[in-house]
């Protein structure tokens, strides 16, 4: 039986002699490399070594017996067999036969640094990740600091860690066996690494990749012990060359781990800080961040599933290198879903602290700030563990979490892959919560609500709707969502709907962005304080202009990449002058108006020449998505047109920026929530592809009501007479010029009653909130079928 193997003779069907991580390097050598993707070579130790290893210094029986006496739920019992196994593993021999193969293998790389990788035969199987169960060591060199490394690699296959996690994923205890894979180093130390992911992590969408990056070696990210940049990509574009980047998220990246001069295969890297400068901008260009997408994809291709990809760019020659490419497991696991679980809180309290959201659950439970596993055996079942990061030494307790918070990590840090593992709400990179949060305080943590986590003060109520996808009848008109915040679009896509007919930008400008636009158009002339909370807003980009316009296109491309190739319609911000005036910046070119709900808004802001230049970002915003990007599924809403020669003016504004009506396909629709929109529906219709009524407004200048008021909110009902005559009235002024009728406004999701009469007047499409679509839609149905 062969000791020693070149990972270029090796591939996936040698798992069971190499382990998954090196079978998986050695598939990629022996069918990948025609495709310019560059993996380390090397070779591999084989479980058939390991266990002669184990044989020859009677550490299999010892083993066995240790084994048989632990128990799940003891950790001190695992911990104490643990400790025994691997002080004996540590005191082994290598036979000679043995050490003179592996010298020779050693000397034959030209390489005197090495990486010494676990490979274990229950990692990387497509059912369980085992992510960072075995230990790896970098910057070794040297014969004799090899053999320390891998017996360390063996003994770390009996970690209590290890052990305690194969116990909970119910694998065969007596069966485990290890290979380690000894490669040159990749210069990452003086570059950039990451992770890779080839879809979205936390609703499962595929037809993206996610990459974390960050300076330095690759177990920085790994362990959380950095936030890291992150981008989000779009497959398709990827494969039409065009635009790809959806989102780029700049990362702290406050350290980064690099090489040191050591014998000791523990003490082999260091930690240290990362200049400002670096910081403070993007690790990877645009042009990198495709290459390493298009290589995911390429990967995924070949294995056929979607996978966790571990990377680097040796920061010497400037080339990529996968280090490792497993399954992803956690969406592998809920292929076959067909009922989705909705966590929704039914009310809210003070925010304690937020950071990333993994998961998509909500978790409550006593604060139990832990800083060091060490510890970690206090943390009762249904505890909130709260900590600075976690690495694999905190898995055998993380299971009796009702929620993880963490100081540090991005969405591929250690805690992120095993909370999701596990089905457990986490909240990662938080900074500072092991200060903010005391222990034996009651919190709710919520990853319910994108991207953003959020710890709330106390136990809050909580609602789980579980939606059944399967077989959803057919209905006489489309039933679209109402959608704001981007980062829900991946989840809120798995829905049964028929597009977005309503995509608000109110959200991407005031959380993504942040700043007034006139604020990043006059920015060298704004006062100091101002021009600095600017200038920490657009770090990683060339200036505020392009910083609006970038993300503005990437809250826009999200919502449209997840639906594509469904209908988006996408209206223009109905910011009021108020909520403007919240804005970085608003208060400088805001004007005070007594009621901004019938004020400056809408249309009228779009031509006015204090606005006309901020118009005109959110139409190149809208071109790249459409024309760079190609996501010609993104169409147009204009909201609160008063007169039909404001809608002219608009229009002409939109064709001088470059979005000309039916070129390229482009519709653009009006909202009809103005009286004088029915009664002037012909007109109106002559200059657009259709109306999508708002029944908000609509109901409030029909009643002449300020629905923002709580003196006569009891007064506001869309299912006024008055409001239905309108509305039946719009929908017959359509529907003989055979344009589009939808409706986007509150009153469908509120009142099925209203839904029905809205069908049954014939409107074309409902556009509603994603927690009513599907109920709607079981309802419709039923009523078609009678």
């Amino acid at each position: 039986m062969s000791y020693i193997m070149p990972l270029t003779e090796i591939n996936l069907s040698h798992h069971a002699l190499v382990g998954g991580k090196n079978a998986s390097l050695g598939e990629m050598l022996q069918n990948l490399s025609h495709l310019k993707i560059l993996v380390p070579s090397g070779f591999a130790i084989t479980t058939a070594f390991y266990r002669a290893f184990m044989q020859e210094n009677d550490i299999d029986t010892l083993m066995k017996k240790e084994l048989s006496h632990i128990r799940n739920n003891n950790y001190k019992s695992i911990k104490s067999a643990s400790e025994r196994i691997q002080k004996t593993i540590l005191r082994g021999h290598f036979n000679p036969d043995f050490m003179q193969k592996l010298k020779a293998s050693y000397l034959a790389l030209g390489s005197p640094i090495v990486a010494v990788r676990s490979s274990s035969l229950d990692e990387d199987t497509g059912v369980v990740s085992a992510a960072g169960m075995q230990e790896t060591y970098l910057n070794i060199s040297g014969i004799k600091d090899i053999v320390s490394a891998c017996k360390l690699v063996f003994a770390s296959l009996f970690s209590a860690r290890a052990l305690s996690y194969r116990l909970h994923q119910h694998l065969n205890m007596n069966k485990i066996a290890i290979s380690i894979g000894i490669q040159p180093m990749v210069r990452s130390d003086k570059g950039v690494s990451g992770v890779m992911f080839t879809l979205d992590t936390e609703s499962g969408f595929d037809q993206v990749v996610l990459i974390s990056a960050a300076y330095g070696l690759g177990e920085g990210i790994v362990k959380g012990e950095v936030n890291p940049d992150e981008f989000l990509i779009y497959k398709p574009n990827i494969n039409n060359n065009k635009q790809a980047i959806l989102e780029k998220r700049l990362g702290d990246k406050l350290s980064k781990v690099i090489y040191r001069s050591s014998h000791n295969p523990k003490m082999a890297t260091k930690t240290v800080s990362v200049p400002k400068r670096d910081r403070n901008r993007f690790c990877l260009t645009d042009d990198e961040v495709s290459l390493l997408a298009k290589q995911g994809m390429l990967l995924e291709k070949h294995y056929g599933r979607p996978l966790d990809i571990e990377w680097a760019k040796d920061g010497i020659t400037g080339e990529f290198y996968i280090l490792q490419a497993r399954p992803e497991t956690v969406t592998y696991k809920d292929a076959n879903r067909n009922v989705l679980e909705k966590y929704t809180l039914q009310k809210k309290s003070t925010v304690l602290i937020s950071g990333q959201s993994i998961g998509q659950k909500i978790g409550q439970g006593k604060v139990n700030v832990i800083h060091h596993p060490s510890h970690m055996d206090v943390l009762k079942e249904g505890e909130v563990l709260v900590t600075e990061m976690t690495n694999p030494d905190w898995e055998p307790i993380m299971k009796k979490a009702s929620a993880i918070v963490t100081n540090r990590g991005g969405r591929t840090c250690h805690a992120a892959i095993v909370a999701r593992e596990l089905g457990i709400p986490a909240v990662v990179g938080c900074h500072n919560a092991t200060k903010k949060l005391k222990s034996g305080k009651s919190v709710t943590v919520s990853c319910a609500e994108g991207q953003v986590g959020y710890v709330y003060d106390g136990r809050l109520p909580i609602k789980i709707n579980k939606i059944a996808l399967d077989d959803m009848p057919t209905l006489p008109l489309k039933l679209c969502l109402n959608l704001g915040n981007p980062e829900k679009a991946f989840t809120h896509q798995s829905l049964p709907n028929d597009g977005v007919g309503l995509a608000r930008i109110e959200f991407i400008i005031s959380e993504m962005i942040g700043v007034h636009p006139n604020a990043v158009l006059a920015y060298p002339k704004i006062a100091s304080p101002v021009k600095k909370q600017i200038e920490k807003r657009i770090l990683g980009y060339k200036n505020p202009v392009e910083f609006y316009v970038e993300k503005l296109s990437q809250g826009i491309a999200m919502i449209a990449a997840a639906f594509h190739p469904k209908p988006v319609i996408l209206r223009f911000s109905d910011f009021k002058s108020n909520e403007y005036a919240n804005l970085v910046g608003g208060k400088l070119f805001e004007p005070t108006e007594e009621n901004p709900m019938i004020g400056f808004r809408g249309a009228s802001r779009y031509y006015d020449p204090f606005f006309l230049n901020s118009f005109k970002l959110e139409c190149a915003a809208i071109k790249k998505v459409r024309e760079k990007m190609g996501l010609h599924n993104v169409d147009v809403m204009i909201p609160f047109v008063r007169t039909v020669d404001e809608l002219k003016r608009v229009l002409a504004v939109m064709k001088s920026s470059g979005l000309e009506r039916g070129v390229h396909g482009l519709k653009v629709i009006m909202m009809c929530e103005i009286p004088s929109n029915v009664i002037l529906a012909d007109e109106f219709l002559a200059l657009v592809d259709g109306f999508s009524i708002g029944s908000n407004d609509l109901t409030q200048l029909t009643l002449g009501l300020d629905r923002d008021s709580c003196m006569v909110a009891r007064l506001f009902d869309e299912r006024n007479d008055a409001v239905k005559r309108l509305m039946a009235t719009v929908i017959a002024a359509c529907r003989k010029q055979n344009k589009y009728i939808g409706i986007c406004g509150q009153a469908p999701s509120d009142y099925p009653e209203l839904a029905t009469w809205l069908m049954q007047e014939g409107i074309h499409a409902l556009s509603l909130n994603p927690d009513t679509i599907v109920s709607t839609w079981v309802r419709f149905g039923k009523l078609h079928e009678t």
